[in-house]
């Protein structure tokens, strides 16, 4: 194992393939901080570059793009509070307020060095544990899922700060959204009202761009013409990440619970880093000493969405060599890669081709550092972008994030779509609803729907198949105590002193 990782470290340093690899860490990063361009993007259009490299060569490319644009999305989530991909929703949350508050630099350094663990995290998941954790992952079916997604849309009130019937309406808002377009199994249309683009339902990249940036450009406009300050010298004068050793050593459980989550949700197939990083903050919260921080500006925000997001991108790669099964997009498309090369993932490959899959680890290896120095590298450059007025530098985002939504299908109507959604985000922010339930009931909500509906076929109609399956019950029996103890959390705040908020968050004490 020891000299096939060497044989690994060799391949991937040679000249070519190290340049290859810089390359694309760069291109992934500007990626991932763009609204509107993801990783999928980003491998889809450098995919017919690999024809003409050797396997070790293009591998390593697709797998630098992929580390760069999933680590990017934090830069525009903690400056413009516009997460780049949708692996970047939660890092908006206290990203955005720590900039506010002149700490966007701190942010920086703690989202940029928690990437890197992720990253290393999950690696070292692939390496060590992939097929066992692969095989477990195999193991779930349709009643499985549907109980992870109804447990994870009860944790919407977690995130619904202030009330959680609005937390409740977006979630249920989101949910019913994402059944417009063709329906699962049985593919009847529905609200569609006539218009064929409607017929594939809205892509979550969309939405997100949208609901996050679109509103955002709305509500920054409003100010507009109040008198352009400069950053903060504290967010320029930094020394090394901006944060101190005691801060680090603070935040590695949090970082190990959300690594964990990352490489677990990643594993399994179909709900991927867009999810992860949400469940992760969520989780952070549970376990903080000081949850109602969440929100305001604080690191383990920060911490707990960048870790999960990355260390999918281990987790996601697991399923893909051992089983051959893409875990989400990315990887779908970096299937269609290997496969080009001649190359076939499924059990046989740690066996026939081992060399190459131990290039494919020292890679993900080599990307996970090159991210680190270009991204600290940058981290005073991006620092200085605000220094741009945002009359300027918002237009020029509106701009990206239409092209962004054209290049998903070359259609117009996904530019009126993101419009759409942007003036149902500004009209979220200026309602008080949460934004972050309206996405989570708009991820999930596909996965519970077609797992239902696969789960009654499979049991011939019969609803006791959710309970009697020993994993989808546990989970439905967390769901109802999730519920139960939210309930209980509001029912407490509201019982609480003359002074207290009487809107305080379910579930906090």
């Amino acid at each position: 194992m020891f000299d096939l990782l060497i044989q690994g470290f060799a391949a991937v340093l040679s000249p070519q393939i190290f340049l290859l690899m810089v390359a694309g860490v760069a291109v992934g990063i500007v990626f991932g901080a763009v609204p509107g361009l993801t990783a999928v993007m980003a491998i889809a259009l450098c995919l017919p570059m690999t024809y003409s490299l050797g396997p070790a060569a293009g591998i390593s490319l697709l797998i630098a793009l992929f580390v760069g644009a999933t680590s990017g999305g934090l830069i525009s989530a903690i400056l413009l509070k516009i997460p780049g991909t949708p692996s970047s929703i939660a890092t908006t949350f206290d990203g955005g307020p720590m900039m506010e508050k002149g700490e966007g630099a701190k942010a920086l350094g703690v989202g940029i060095v928690f990437s890197f663990l992720g990253t290393i995290a999950s690696i070292a998941a692939l390496a060590f544990i992939a097929p066992s954790l692969a095989s477990v992952a195999l193991s779930f079916g349709p009643h499985e899922y549907f109980a992870i997604a109804v447990f994870s849309l009860t944790l919407i009130a977690t995130l619904s700060s202030g009330s959680m019937a609005k937390g409740i309406f977006a979630g249920v808002l989101g949910f019913a959204v994402s059944t417009v377009g063709i329906a699962p199994v049985d593919a009847i249309t529905r609200f569609t009202f006539g218009q064929v683009e409607l017929n594939a339902g809205f892509s979550i990249l969309t939405v997100l761009v949208g609901m996050f940036a679109v509103a955002e450009i709305i509500k920054v406009a409003e100010t507009a013409r109040s008198p352009i300050t400069a950053p903060p010298a504290a967010m320029v004068k930094i020394k090394g990440f901006g944060f101190s050793m005691a801060e680090f050593l603070g935040q590695i459980p949090n970082a190990t619970r959300s690594a964990l989550i990352g490489i677990g949700i990643g594993i399994l197939p179909g709900i991927g880093a867009g999810t992860s990083n949400i469940i992760a903050y969520i989780a952070a919260k549970k376990r903080s000493k000081t949850p109602e921080q969440f929100g305001k500006g604080t690191i383990e925000g920060v911490v707990a969405s960048e870790t999960a997001n990355n260390a999918g991108i281990g987790g996601a790669m697991i399923p893909l060599l051992t089983l051959g099964i893409p875990g989400d997009a990315v990887t779908a498309i970096m299937l269609g890669g290997l496969m080009i090369h001649g190359i076939q993932p499924g059990p046989m490959l740690f066996l026939t081709q081992a060399p190459l899959v131990y290039t494919i680890f020292a890679a993900l290896i080599v990307s996970a550092f090159l991210m680190l120095v270009l991204e600290f590298w940058g981290l005073r450059i991006f620092i200085r972008l605000l220094a741009i007025p945002k009359h300027i530098l918002l237009p020029v985002i509106l701009v990206l994030c239409a092209v962004g939504a054209f290049g998903l299908a070359s259609r117009v109507f996904d530019i009126w779509t993101i419009l759409a959604f942007g003036v149902l985000g500004y009209a979220f922010v200026k309602a008080g609803i949460p934004t972050a339930p309206f996405i989570i009931g708009f991820i999930l909500g596909p996965m519970a729907e077609t797992s239902f509906r696969r789960g009654l076929q499979l049991s011939r109609g019969d609803f006791t198949g959710f309970l009697t399956n020993p994993i989808s019950g546990t989970f439905l029996a967390l769901a109802v105590v999730s519920i139960a103890w939210q309930l209980y959390g509001e029912y407490r705040a509201t019982r609480g002193p003359v002074g207290d908020n009487p809107l305080k968050l379910g579930g906090e004490e």
